[in-house]
C-alpha cells in the first residue's frame, strides 16, 4: 500500500538534515531577507515580527528573533517608515530658558517618548519668539507629531493644521486657533501664594517677572498683580528676569533701588527665588523669611535643597508629560480627534522662605 504521496505506508520520511549557513561577509549588515532565508519564513513575516501590534505565530516569532540575534540584525527605522508611512519621530520645541529653570520637563518628555519607542527631535529655542526660525525644519523632517513647550501664535498653529502634523501645546494654550494643550493652572497657583502672604500680614510687595514673551511667566505675574489689586495693593514695583539664578539676584537688587524695604518678593520661578534669597542674605544682610519673605513657582529640584526650601507651587510634571504624550499619540492614530485642554492643579509647597 502506498500513500497519496507515493511513499510506502508506515515508512517515516527521512529526518531533515541540518543546514550549515555561511556567516555574513565581514562588514556587511544583515537584512530582513537574510533573516527570512535562514529562518525559513517570508520576508513579510520578519517585517511583522518587528512591527508593534502585528500578528505573528509565537513559534515563528521565536525562530525569527533567534536568527536575528545570531545575525545581529536590527530593523532599519527608515525602511520601516517608508512601509508604515510614519517616521516614529516626534519634535519637541522648548526654549533654552524653560530647559534652564525646569530641566525636569525636558527629561520627562524625552524619557517617556523613548519608552514608547518614539525618537525625539529636539529644537531648543533661545527665546519663545524664535519659533518661526525652526518650523520649516520641523516640517522638512516629516515628524509624526510635535509637542511644543514654547508659545505659538495662531498663524503658526494653523501651519500645523495645513501640514496635517498633530500638535500638543505643553503649558501653553492657543489664543483662538484650535490646538490640544496640557497646562498647569499657573494663575490659580500664583493666586494661592499671594493669598497666603496677604493672610500672614504682608503688604509691601515686589515682583521679579520673566521675559515678556514667556506665556507662563506672564500668566503668573498678571495673576499676582490682579490678586494684590483686589486687596487695594496697586503700588507693586516689578522688574524682569530670564528665569535664571543670576537674574533673581539682579532683580532683587533693582527692586531694592526702587523702594526702602519690602515684606515679600514674588518670583515667577524657583531659580530666580533662590538667586533673590542669596542676594538678600549676602548683600543686604536680611534674614529670609524673618526680614523678607520670598516665594517661587515650579517646585523644581534645587528649590527643595535644605539651605533654601523655597515656598512654591509644584507643577505635576510627570502627570502633565504623560497626558501630553498620550494626547499626541491619540492624534497621530486618529488625526480627526478634536482639540482638548487638560488643566492640572499645582501643589502648594510650604517651604521655609516665607512667613505664613
Amino acid at each position: 500500500m502506498v500513500e497519496a504521496s507515493g511513499r510506502p505506508r508506515g515508512k517515516r520520511p527521512p529526518a531533515a538534515k541540518a543546514v550549515a549557513f555561511e556567516p555574513m561577509p565581514s562588514g556587511q549588515r544583515p537584512t530582513s531577507y537574510d533573516v527570512a532565508r535562514r529562518a525559513g519564513v517570508s520576508q513579510s513575516a520578519v517585517s511583522r515580527c518587528f512591527s508593534p501590534g502585528e500578528s505573528v505565530a509565537p513559534a515563528t516569532r521565536e525562530r525569527i528573533l533567534k536568527v536575528a540575534a545570531e545575525l545581529g540584525y536590527r530593523p532599519n527605522a527608515l525602511a520601516q517608515g517608508l512601509i508604515s508611512g510614519r517616521t516614529n519621530l516626534v519634535a519637541v520645541l522648548i526654549s533654552s530658558l524653560t530647559a534652564l529653570y525646569y530641566p525636569e520637563v525636558l527629561a520627562e518628555l524625552t524619557q517617556r517618548l523613548l519608552a514608547r519607542d518614539i525618537r525625539v527631535l529636539l529644537f531648543s529655542l533661545h527665546a519663545e519668539s524664535d519659533v518661526d526660525e525652526v518650523l520649516d525644519q520641523v516640517f522638512r523632517h516629516s515628524v509624526d507629531g510635535v509637542i511644543s513647550a514654547a508659545r505659538l501664535a495662531d498663524a503658526q498653529i494653523r501651519q500645523f493644521i495645513d501640514q496635517r502634523v498633530p500638535l500638543v501645546l505643553y503649558n501653553r494654550v492657543a489664543q483662538s486657533a484650535s490646538a490640544a494643550s496640557v497646562c498647569c493652572d499657573s494663575a490659580a497657583g500664583e493666586r494661592d501664594l499671594v493669598e497666603r502672604l496677604l493672610l500672614a500680614g504682608h503688604r509691601r510687595f515686589g515682583i521679579i517677572g520673566g521675559p515678556e514673551d514667556s506665556y507662563v511667566g506672564e500668566e503668573r505675574r498678571e495673576s499676582a498683580l490682579l490678586r494684590l489689586a483686589q486687596d487695594g495693593i496697586t503700588d507693586v514695583p516689578m522688574v524682569r528676569g530670564d528665569f535664571s539664578y543670576e537674574s533673581g539676584g539682579a532683580g532683587l537688587r533693582a527692586l531694592m533701588a526702587q523702594r526702602d524695604g519690602y515684606d515679600a518678593i514674588i518670583c515667577v520661578s524657583d531659580l530666580m527665588a533662590i538667586g533673590a534669597i542669596d542676594l538678600a542674605r549676602d548683600e543686604f544682610g536680611l534674614q529670609v523669611p524673618d526680614d523678607l519673605s520670598v516665594v517661587g513657582f515650579d517646585g523644581s529640584g534645587p528649590a527643595t535643597w535644605s539651605s533654601y526650601r523655597v515656598t512654591s507651587i509644584r507643577q505635576p510634571v510627570r502627570r502633565m508629560t504623560e497626558a501630553a504624550i498620550t494626547m499626541l499619540v491619540e492624534r497621530i492614530e486618529d488625526p480627526e480627534l478634536p482639540a482638548e485642554r487638560r488643566l492640572f492643579t499645582g501643589q502648594f509647597i510650604v517651604g521655609r522662605s516665607a512667613r505664613l
